[in-house]
Order: structure tokens, then sequence, then C-alpha cells
């Protein structure tokens, strides 16, 4: 068993900080200075270092190139106006990454070095993250298999990393959206529960077809008959009609959000009605054209709350109310900012203080 101090740190002599341009982050471009890394062989989790941010050498028979065992997660870090740091919500990531890694035949995580390697990476290159509204040190954790094997079966031999990189929103304005009825992101009995790799890299080619349509996302269905609604390719969905908060029920073809479950608490908190539900795309429709649909959004780490302008369906686009009068998603994302910056009383205890 590891002991929590024994992750060995070797710090970077060439920081690339001075050289980052923060006002002008891509998401997911800019890397800060240094990752962890640790190695599992023999049964158990072994070597946890921090080290400077490089590359990885790799046999051509690794396993996780051909087979695809490949896990991650995705959360972030925030610094306050008094400099005080926080990750949000870390224990439903680990919670979540060892599920994926189960149903992947992958090992288990420590809970206790999955935390202390966060922190004390987070804490280590504490500057890189960004403090202008929008923006975060968003934290990739991921694992993969290393068997050097050419062969069908589970590898014996896995890594696990953590890298961050400072980033400014996903989106940068409204999303337009495609209801998806021929492709198929997830089905029973397979793995859309879990953040594989693989089910983000068979998603492409239909979204690919979407950006040629115009739009940035799909809205994915259900497998068997594609006439209820699931989740987008980037996070989860929510719909506000009438007075009702309405958003699909999860189940082993929908991934459970953070961020999700983060306005679910919000919204039941504030008195708001709740449906966790299978969403028909007939009541969706049928709510655009009555006008009972008063607000579309996603949620997830990278989008945060991301306001949906269009659904596209059978080859009409659906424009939903303006921006301005979306009453629910401002009020929810200013409020989940303010916990993560601590500009309000953390209630839920979502914020792990990095000290």
């Amino acid at each position: 068993m590891l002991k929590q101090d024994f992750i060995s740190i070797t710090k970077t002599t060439q920081s690339k900080l001075s050289k980052t341009d923060f006002e002008n982050l891509k998401f997911g471009k800019e890397f800060s200075d240094h990752m962890f890394m640790m190695d599992y062989k023999d049964g158990e989790w072994v070597k946890p270092q921090i080290l400077p941010f490089q590359n990885l050498s790799l046999n051509p028979a690794t396993s996780a190139i051909h087979y695809g065992q490949s896990i991650f997660e995705g959360l972030k870090a925030f610094k306050g106006e008094n400099g005080q740091i926080g990750i949000f919500r870390p224990d439903k990531n680990f919670a979540r990454m060892n599920k994926s890694a189960e149903r992947m035949c992958m090992p288990q995580l420590p809970e206790y070095i999955f935390h202390e390697a966060l922190t004390q990476l987070v804490s280590l290159d504490r500057d890189w993250i960004p403090t202008a509204e929008g923006s975060s040190l968003y934290i990739r954790p991921f694992m993969f298999a290393t068997d050097e094997y050419i062969g069908v079966k589970a590898s014996e031999t896995y890594k696990f990393i953590i890298f961050t990189c400072p980033v400014n929103t996903y989106y940068t304005a409204p999303v337009k959206v495609k209801l998806e009825t021929n492709f198929t992101r997830a089905t029973k009995g397979g793995t859309g529960f879990a953040k594989a790799a693989g089910n983000y890299a068979g998603a492409l080619y239909p979204a690919r077809m979407g950006n040629l349509a115009g739009f940035d996302q799909m809205l994915w269905t259900d497998a068997a008959e594609h006439k209820y609604i699931e989740e987008s390719g980037t996070m989860n969905i929510f719909f506000v009609i009438g007075d009702t908060l309405v958003t699909p029920k999860l189940s082993e073809t929908i991934l459970a959000g953070i961020t999700r479950d983060s306005v679910l608490q919000i919204a039941k908190e504030w008195g708001m009605k709740i449906e966790e539900k299978r969403v028909s795309i007939e009541e969706i429709i049928t709510a655009i054209e009555k006008g009972t649909i008063k607000e579309a959004f996603g949620a997830g780490t990278a989008a945060t709350i991301a306001p949906i302008q269009i659904i596209g369906y059978n080859d009409i686009k659906y424009t939903l109310p303006e921006i301005e009068t979306r009453e629910f998603s401002k009020k929810v994302i200013k409020y989940l900012d303010d916990i993560k910056r601590f500009r309000t009383e953390d209630k839920y205890s979502w914020m792990k203080i990095v000290s």
C-alpha cells in the first residue's frame, strides 16, 4: 500500500508560464508545467511521481492502441479573488473513473492516491490557474493499457496520468444541436455509462456530418427506436418546459455527469419542479411548436452550462427562446460560478480546498 507522502516530485527547470497568452487561450491547447504519473504492474500501483510535462515513449504493440482499453475524466480547479484554490467535486470524478475502470476490465485506483495526486499537482502549478470569468484549470486524469502484446485480452499493466491545462469557455456562442436518429452513441449492454475513449471515437463521424450541416453537436437518441433523447456529445441535456426542469433519466447508455447532478441538486433546493424521465423527441418538438419550452441547455465539465439556441430535426431547424429571456440557466450558472470562486457559501461542500 502506497503512503500519501510517497509521491516523488521533480520540478521543471524550463517553465512555459511566462510564454503563455492567458487572454487568448484555446481550450485544450496549452498545458501546464507538470503532470502526475503512476504505473500498475504485478497487481499493484507503483512509482507515483510528479514530473515535468513531457511526451511518452510507447512500444508499437502497446495494447491500448490496438484494443481500446483507455478511460478518462475531466474536472476543474478554480482560484478565488483572495487566492484560495479549490477543485470542483473530485470525489464524484474518482467514483466515476473507477466505475469506468470496472467496465473496461481495468484496475481500481486507490482513493487516497487519486486525491493526493490531484491536490499536489494543482498546488505545484497553482500559477497556471486563470482568474478571468469563464476560465479555469482543466484537469485530465486518464488510464490506459500498456501490455506490449498483440492479443485480445485485458492488459496486465496500466499507466495512470494526470495533466492540466488553463482554459477559457468551451463554447463561445449558443449551441446548435442536431437530433441524431440514424447513428448510435450507446446501446444497452454497452459502455455508454463509462468515460471510455472508444465512445467518443465512434461519435466522431456523425458529429462531422452534423458540423457540415451547420450544427455544433449531436443530440443522441436511444439505439432501439431513436425516439428518446439521451445526451449530447459533450454534455447532458436539460429542458425547461413550463415551470418544470426536464432531463433524461440516467441509464446504462447515458453518462452520469457531475455538472448534471449539481444542477439537479440546486434546482431541488430552489423548489423547482423536476422530472427525470424518458424524454421523447415528440414531446420536445411539440413543446417548441406550442411555445411552452422556455430553455434548453447542456451541462458538462468542459461546457459548464451551454445554452442551446437551435435544435435540428428532419431537416427543420427549430429556434428556441432568446438567451436573454432564460431565467433558470442564467441563474444556475452564476450560482455555480460563485461557489467555484468562493464568492458564496459552499453549502454542499463541493469544493476540495488546495492548501
